[in-house]
């Protein structure tokens, strides 16, 4: 299966680092003073961001890391993939570059943590990362109204594993479109790099494994949500309304939880608005990091 030239490029810009004796994926724009953090979903990775980063490379530096077990970066079978262990991750990387402050830009599981980092970043013990602001995209921010897909639930069930190994290029495609909007879906070459990601490595085999992160919002609930509702630094979610997972319920629930909420609403869009509403999701984001430069 051919890749596009772009996902080609990408993986040939991209830096590797060390984590727990595992090798990480990432990518550094080394541009600009001001650091934006781009934390992607499952299943995918980094190059979610693709059309944010091609936008915004020149006048940020922008970061984006494939988190272990997630495209570029190693998928071994017998790590304990927590949220926990995804957050170490990524401090790991920033502190080897020299980054103690960012803005912080995150979808789907990447939501979760980034909702760590903000656990961290509230801890007055904490040296960790600093977040200037924090945007989130559509994802599970709340377990009582994450509405798993069947495949999901399936994965996580007795029968994951053999789910895992009989996954395919056609099935992948089918269960990520029904997440997307009605006019926004992927189109096959698109389909194709995001298979490529995930199928790397044998990852389509480990998927039973990495949703485990499902049962880590519940048990964890407490300590992410109350994140939300005690951050110190602006808050904004941009919400693809069309999404059957995490999309206008979610974000209703997140205005009746979250002091203040500054939601966007995009509408007929679906779980992925960076890739199916980019320019929205470009023109929100910079109006609010720019509106809260001096705060």
């Amino acid at each position: 299966m051919t890749v596009s030239n772009g996902l080609a490029a990408w993986h040939k810009q991209g830096q590797t680092a060390e984590f727990r004796g595992h090798q990480i994926f990432y990518q550094d724009s080394c541009a600009g003073e001001e650091v934006i953090l781009l934390i992607h979903g499952f299943p995918t990775a980094g190059w979610d961001w693709h059309y944010i980063w091609k936008a915004l490379k020149n006048d940020y530096r922008l970061i984006s890391i494939d988190m272990l077990g997630f495209g570029f970066s190693d998928k071994p079978a017998d790590f304990q993939f927590s949220i926990h262990a995804q957050a170490d991750l990524i401090e790991s990387v920033l502190t080897e570059r020299g980054i103690q402050e960012a803005h912080i830009l995150a979808h789907d599981y990447g939501d979760t943590v980034a909702q760590e980092l903000a656990a961290r970043h509230l801890d007055p013990e904490s040296e960790r990362l600093q977040i200037l602001t924090m945007t989130l995209l559509n994802g599970g921010l709340f377990p009582e109204q994450h509405r798993a897909r069947l495949i999901q639930k399936l994965l996580v069930s007795p029968v994951g594993p053999l789910l895992s190994k009989f996954a395919s290029r056609r099935t992948f495609e089918k269960n990520l479109n029904a997440v997307f909007g009605e006019h926004t879906k992927l189109t096959s070459p698109e389909a194709n790099d995001l298979w490529h990601l995930f199928s790397r490595n044998d990852g389509h085999r480990k998927s039973h494994i990495m949703l485990h992160y499902i049962a880590d919002r519940r048990k964890h609930r407490e300590r992410w949500v109350g994140a939300l509702q005690k951050l110190d630094v602006p808050l904004l979610l941009i919400d693809g309304t069309a999404d059957p997972v995490s999309g206008g319920h979610m974000a209703d629930h997140y205005e009746s939880l979250i002091p203040q909420p500054n939601v966007v609403r995009l509408n007929g869009i679906g779980h992925y608005p960076q890739l199916e509403a980019p320019q929205a999701v470009l023109e929100h984001f910079i109006s609010f990091i720019g509106s809260n430069k001096n705060i």
